[in-house]
């Protein structure tokens, strides 16, 4: 035997320093618990505590009385091998038993059936939604199949329906969803699926909470949404959320500009599609979350990964494909959001590092932790030993060659970015003095007058702090906007509008990228 195996009681490893007999539940509730999780084996013979090898005095007997209790008291009976190994003198019965088909698998004793799972290195009862799993997969269904006995006619499907035709170049049909496995076989009711699509939150857990938070840890927040509603809705809103801080700058290269990201936007959409559509719906009380920090982005989701998908290696080489619901699967495969089987998580590692910023420790990494996956990827601008994102030189670019005082301007990472229709009025490169947040302030305000609340509004901000910081009190100090009652800055009444300097930086900012016309620019174009 490998004394490796001797180090610790794991998962899939237990230790029992005798064949207990008076009371075989205390190994027989593993027994059931591997067969129900990943299999495991027990090691009759090492000590609980120690973990050193103590042997048993009788092996032949000890495993004749182990192999007639497992038939007596486990239903159905799983898989399961018995040897004997010596081990520095000590005989140790190793007892090794297969993950079972038909789950679940039930300890029988004291006139009670009690279903087990392994947690960590103990066994333990089966909480409700991982029964219901268990059962799920003794029965070779799935939860998305499943009836809801929710009425169709409760249901619409108008941004299924527009995302479908956009991205699939075919109009959804209604014999689609019966064919799609979105609705019963009779037609009258959802299966989860179609619960799960439907333009109405018709599972309330089907949730995604976003949190932007000030630093590196859950300290403060400085921006939080929380969306429902049906699958490529939550999608579309997440991305949404972590676009306004994937700050991005053009950079003038000889031929072309470089396009320089926080987050590949591909990685980021793979990511948030496995966390929607492979994660444990049967957790009623979970949710999707999203926590945006300055140096990185966690996407967790309800339901760990099965053992045999290696997370070490996830990343250089496709996995073995398991589809939790392969229903939800198959749409969003219709619709071009997810690659091959088992390539996903290989795909948001290929992304990355097709950034121009991308280095090796800037590697996404995935792992299991307390009943969810947990997706990690990583600032590619983010400068640790300066605490702000990175100035990052021409010549530091993949296949650049560039003199070392060609930087990219720094940007405030503490700010959120501002939404597409305000970005698409303002230049991608601002001047040294005017940050994207004071240039989308001067869009915004052009030749109007507005409060700090319309302000807020249009930039869809909530967070007061954020707006004052980063966008109203440097576009104040600069003397780019100026007051309307400035004897009184807190009065009701108050608004903001640009001054003549502001003018003049918005007309240059505009300038130096034609593409980036204001709203009256595009309507005298229009007229």
């Amino acid at each position: 035997m490998d004394m490796e195996h001797l180090a610790a009681e794991t998962t899939t490893c237990d230790f029992k320093r005798c064949v207990e007999r008076k009371k075989p539940k205390s190994w027989l509730k593993s027994v059931a618990a591997f067969a129900n999780t990943q299999g495991g084996s027990i090691l009759f013979g090492v000590d609980d505590d120690t973990h050193e090898p103590c042997g048993v005095t009788d092996p032949q007997a000890d495993i004749e009385f182990i192999s007639q209790v497992i038939h007596d008291r486990i239903d159905p009976v799983p898989e399961f091998a018995l040897e004997v190994e010596t081990v520095e003198t000590a005989a140790v019965v190793i007892l090794n038993v297969e993950q079972g088909d038909s789950k679940p698998y039930f300890c029988i004793g004291d006139g009670r059936r009690e279903v087990y799972v392994r947690h960590g290195d103990r066994s333990e009862l089966a909480p409700r939604e991982k029964l219901l799993g268990l059962v799920l997969e003794g029965t070779h269904r799935t939860w998305d199949s499943l009836d809801s006995h929710i009425p169709v006619s409760r249901a619409s499907f108008t941004h299924l329906r527009a995302t479908f035709a956009q991205r699939a170049g075919i109009d959804l049909v209604d014999e689609d969803y019966h064919s799609f496995g979105l609705v019963t076989e009779d037609g009258e009711h959802l299966t989860y699926a179609g619960a799960a699509f439907a333009d109405q939150p018709l599972l309330r857990h089907s949730r995604v909470f976003a949190t932007r938070w000030d630093g590196m840890d859950k300290t403060h927040i400085l921006d939080t949404e929380e969306y429902s509603g049906g699958l490529t809705m939550l999608l579309h809103n997440a991305e949404e959320f972590i676009r306004r801080y994937n700050y991005r700058q053009w950079v003038k290269r000889v031929d072309d500009h470089a396009e320089l990201l926080c987050y590949n936007e591909r990685a980021i959409t793979e990511a948030l599609v496995n966390a929607l559509v492979h994660r444990n719906y049967l957790d009623l009380g979970s949710e999707v979350s999203i926590d945006i920090y300055d140096d990185k982005i966690e996407i967790s989701s309800p339901g760990t990964v099965p053992a045999d998908i290696d997370l070490e290696r996830a990343g250089d080489q496709r996995q073995k494909s398991h589809r939790k619901n392969p229903i939800l699967a198959d749409v969003m495969g219709r619709m071009n959001f997810m690659e091959r089987r088992g390539s996903g998580l290989m795909l948001i590692c290929q992304s990355t590092a097709r950034e121009e910023t991308y280095k090796p420790q800037f590697k996404p990494t995935f792992k299991n932790y307390c009943d969810a996956f947990y997706v990690t990827l990583y600032n590619m601008r983010w400068d640790a030993q300066a605490g702000t994102i990175a100035q990052v030189r021409l010549a530091d670019l993949k296949g650049v060659v560039a003199t070392e005082d060609e930087a990219v301007p720094d940007i405030d990472p503490a700010a959120p970015q501002v939404t597409d229709q305000v970005t698409d009025q303002v230049t991608d490169q601002v001047t040294d003095q005017v940050t994207d947040q004071v240039a989308a302030l001067l869009a915004y305000i052009q030749d109007s007058e507005t409060s700090a609340i319309d302000a807020m509004t249009a930039l869809r901000l909530t967070h007061r702090p954020t707006f004052r910081e980063n966008y109203l009190n440097p576009a104040l100090d600069a003397g780019l906007i100026e007051r309307t009652v400035p004897d009184k800055p807190k009065s009701r009444l108050q608004k903001y509008r640009l001054t003549e300097q502001g003018r003049n930086t918005l007309s240059t900012l505009n300038s130096d990228n034609p593409m980036n016309s204001t709203d009256s620019d595009k309507k005298d174009s229009n007229e």
